[in-house]
């Protein structure tokens, strides 16, 4: 039997993202909007995509756990759940989001004339509360110099990583991703020398080469974000970070976009950067760079997307009438510079 189609969340890096993070407005036209949208949306990528077919455009939807039950009856993913709010020697906030639609291509103008025309069918059904536009920073390297990605899994191993199989054959080929915004303190960065540098990270800065265990700190990004199960293997996750900035708005970060199969990989993850392994030898990045967002959500299969199910007159009714009352879709954190 040929398996379901999944969405593109393994397709490779790009020049250009465009993240964009929404909550879904009340009442019963703005869900059955969405769900009208969902099986339009293949065709709209490829619609703008035809234009330039040499630049690997492709748009990936994920619906976040309250969501999830207002837009389709049945099934619920078993590990689709709200982000978990951290609070360790740092902080990972959760924040709103019901849809994330995460555009890539090699060039920004068609992330851009795709988010315009996704958004020309579903802007009146939901409220962007969050818009980041990203990019490739020379050789795949994030805002504080060192290359971002760089123990992605790679063949067979990158769809054994992201897509769900047996655990939940219902949804199986769909993916979690877990999305968060951080902002970097460059002039505190850059004060510190290189060499400090190379031991928070785990990696030498110029060549990429991992320290090895002998002088790798147990504090190092890759030393905490290494994972394994009961049995030793590496529970491995693709990231599809990406740059952004404002020379303007005195914005410098990475959005980090985490897919997996089990968002329990990435949330162990979190919790050793946050609170430390063992708790208090945390993630040294952290001093430098602060999360500002934070989100899960399920990416259903694209053969899900083509055939949504509609939920019963009734039952969607119902829901509207239960949803509780939504703020105005802002994260609170104004222009993302002068929070504390």
């Amino acid at each position: 039997m040929q398996a379901i189609p999944s969405q593109p969340v393994t397709a490779d890096l790009t020049r250009s993202a465009i993240f964009l993070v929404a909550t879904l407005n009340e009442g019963a036209q703005s869900a059955q909007t969405v769900r009208a949208f969902c099986a339009d949306l293949s065709a709209i990528v490829r619609a703008v995509g035809f234009r330039d077919s040499k630049n690997s455009l492709s748009c990936v939807l994920g619906f976040g756990s309250q969501a999830w039950d207002r837009l389709f009856d049945g099934a619920r993913p078993k590990e689709l759940h709200p982000f978990r709010e951290i609070h360790g020697v740092h902080h990972a906030p959760a924040t709103p989001g019901d849809l994330l639609l995460h555009i890539r291509a090699a060039r920004m103008d068609l992330c851009f004339e795709l988010a315009t025309q996704i958004m020309a069918r579903i802007g009146a059904a939901v409220t962007v509360v969050d818009e980041t536009q990203g990019f490739k920073y020379f050789d795949a390297r994030d805002l504080l110099g060192f290359v971002d990605g760089t123990e992605n899994p790679v063949g067979p191993g990158r769809d054994a990583a992201v897509l769900i199989g047996d655990e939940d054959p219902a949804f199986a080929g769909g993916s979690y991703v877990i999305v968060q915004k951080y902002l970097h303190d460059l002039p505190k960065w850059n004060q510190v020398p290189v060499e400090r540098q190379e031991g928070f990270v785990g990696r030498e800065k110029l060549s990429d080469i991992e320290l090895s265990d002998a002088v790798k700190p147990s504090f190092a990004h890759n030393a905490l974000t290494s994972i394994t199960d009961e049995d030793g293997n590496a529970l491995e996750i693709l990231r599809a970070n990406m740059p952004f900035g404002s020379i303007a708005g005195g914005e410098h970060g990475t959005y980090f976009c985490g897919y997996a199969r089990a968002p329990q990989r990435i949330e162990r993850m979190l919790d050793n950067m946050f609170i430390g392994n063992p708790p208090g030898n945390y993630d040294r990045l952290l001093d430098y760079s602060r999360a500002v967002t934070g989100t899960l959500f399920f990416v259903p299969t694209a053969g899900f997307l083509d055939d949504v199910p509609q939920p019963a007159p009734a039952a969607a009714a119902t829901a509207d009438a239960a949803a509780p009352p939504r703020n105005d879709g802002s994260l609170g954190i104004g222009s993302l510079k002068n929070g504390s």
